[in-house]
């Protein structure tokens, strides 16, 4: 696998976001040019941003998710409650038995 190369389900998570990220804009009945100013970025970056595209960074994502006042969000993105594979691999560690510590003999 070339490690440069960006798989395809990321390009279709970012597309999606782009997409859902204009779709909240314009429900909010916001413009281009609203949103970019108050996020401290360009019509141009709002647009690719917009698109999914996978060079923008994801401090201007941050940034129109704080516009659009969604900002809440991305800290839940990583949160050990929706990470599946983790809490199975931690429930997979839990001991099967739990003992007391014994007390020393004679106290």
């Amino acid at each position: 696998m070339d490690i440069t190369k960006t798989p395809i389900r990321v390009k279709r998570a970012l597309r999606k976001l782009g997409e859902d990220l204009c779709d909240a804009r314009r429900r909010r009945y916001l413009p281009v040019k609203l949103v970019a100013a108050r996020a401290g970025i360009s019509r141009s970056t709002l647009s690719r941003i917009e698109k999914g595209d996978e060079g923008v960074g994801i401090v201007a994502y941050a940034k129109v998710l704080f516009v659009l006042g969604m900002i809440e969000r991305l800290g839940d993105l990583a949160d050990a409650k929706w990470d599946k594979i983790g809490l199975v691999l931690e429930a997979e560690k839990l001991p099967k038995r739990i003992r007391l510590p014994h007390e020393k003999r004679g106290e």
